[in-house]
C-alpha cells in the first residue's frame, strides 16, 4: 500500500530543528548544511501548505500545526527506536534498563539488589542515574523510578512510595544533650537545592511540624542531592532533614539518630514510569512487581525516635531488608 506522506528524511529533519529550535544546531546534529536543513523544512511546509516553523533571528517557534507534527513525530520516531533495539537485542531479552535518582539508587535501590538477583538470575539489570535521561524520548530505556507529584502527561505512571521527612544527624553532634531548640540552634542546617537558586521546602515543613515555625532557617550548607546531605550529617557536618527510607541503614546502625520525635510526610513521592502506549516486557513487569514486594516491607518504625540502638538494629534485622 502506498502511503501519501512527505518523505521520511523531510521528517525527521524537522524534528531535529523543531526540537532544537534553530536550524544551525539541527545542521550540526545532522551533519548537513544550513540551508539544506532549511530548505527541507520549506519543502515539508509547502506540502503540507501550512507554517510549521516561525523564523525569528535567534530561534524557531513551533506554530499549532508544528507542535501537533511534532509531537506525533517524535512518538513514532520513539515508537520505532524502540522497536528497532529490541530487534537487535533479541538475544538480550532479560536486560532491564532503569534510570533512577541517584540518591534512590544508591540509598535504596543498590541495596536490595541481592535480593532481586537470588530471585530472578535469569535478569539482567542496567542502573542509570543521568539526569538528562528521559524514558519518554529515549528508546534505551525501558522503565525509569521518578521523583515528583506524578503530573506527567507523557509518562505512565504508578506510585511507589510517600517520603516520610524526618531530621537527623550523627550522635556526636548531640553531645550528650537532649535534642530541643538550643541544641538545634548550635548546629549547622544542611539543605538540599531543588535548582540553582532554590531550596526544597523540607525544614520549614519539618519547623512548622515541630513548632518551631520561628527558628531561622536561612544558614547552613547547601547540596543538589540529598545523598551528599545524608553524608554531611554522618560526618558530622551538621543536622539534615531526609527520607526515613533513604536513612535506614545508617539509623539502625546508629551512625545516625533521629532528632526529636517529629515525622512529616513529603509533598513529592516516588512514582514508577514508561512509556505510553507500551507493551511492558517480561523483565519490566518482573521488576515492578518486585519493586512493589520491597516497597512493602518498608513500614515504618513502630517505635519512638530515640529508642534504644539495640530496639531499632533489632527491628532492622528483623524486616531482612539487607
Amino acid at each position: 500500500m502506498k502511503r501519501r506522506m512527505p518523505t521520511l528524511n523531510a521528517l525527521k529533519v524537522f524534528e531535529v530543528a523543531a526540537s532544537l529550535g534553530s536550524f544551525t544546531r539541527a545542521a550540526d546534529v545532522l551533519h548537513v548544511t544550513q540551508s539544506a536543513v532549511s530548505r527541507q523544512v520549506r519543502q515539508l511546509e509547502d506540502q503540507l501548505d501550512e507554517i510549521l516553523l516561525e523564523r525569528h533571528h535567534h530561534h524557531l517557534q513551533l506554530t499549532d500545526a508544528g507542535r501537533l507534527l511534532l509531537q506525533a513525530l517524535q512518538q513514532s520516531f520513539d515508537r520505532i527506536e524502540f522497536t528497532v533495539r529490541t530487534i537487535q537485542q533479541k538475544q538480550h531479552a532479560n536486560r532491564l534498563r532503569v534510570n533512577a535518582p541517584p540518591t534512590f539508587a544508591l540509598r535504596w535501590l543498590l541495596p536490595r539488589l541481592g535480593r532481586l538477583r537470588e530471585q530472578y538470575p535469569h535478569l539482567e539489570v542496567t542502573v542509570t542515574c543521568a539526569l538528562q535521561d528521559s524514558v519518554a524520548e529515549s528508546g534505551l530505556l525501558d522503565c525509569a523510578i521518578r521523583f515528583g507529584n506524578g503530573e506527567w502527561s507523557n509518562l505512565c505512571n504508578s506510585l511507589l512510595m510517600h517520603e516520610q521527612h524526618i531530621a537527623v544527624c550523627a550522635p556526636a553532634l548531640l553531645n550528650g544533650r537532649v535534642p530541643g531548640l538550643s541544641a538545634l540552634a548550635d548546629m549547622t542546617l544542611l539543605h538540599v537545592l531543588a535548582s540553582q537558586d532554590q531550596r526544597y521546602m523540607t525544614w520549614r515543613h519539618w519547623l512548622d511540624a515541630a513548632g518551631l515555625e520561628e527558628f531561622d532557617m536561612h544558614d547552613g550548607y547547601e547540596f543538589d542531592l540529598l545523598d551528599m546531605a545524608i553524608r554531611a550529617a554522618i560526618d558530622g557536618l551538621g543536622i539534615t532533614i531526609a527520607d526515613r527510607y533513604m536513612v535506614e541503614q545508617e539509623l539502625a546502625s546508629g551512625r545516625l539518630i533521629q532528632f526529636l520525635d517529629v515525622q512529616v510526610e513529603g509533598h513529592q513521592s516516588y512514582w514508577f514510569v514508561t512509556r505510553p502506549g507500551q507493551s511492558l516486557t517480561p523483565a519490566v513487569e518482573l521488576f515492578r512487581e518486585w519493586l512493589q514486594r520491597e516497597i512493602a516491607l518498608c513500614g515504618p518504625y513502630p517505635g519512638n525516635a530515640h529508642d534504644d540502638p539495640h530496639r531499632i538494629r533489632e527491628w532492622a534485622a528483623n524486616r531482612d531488608w539487607v
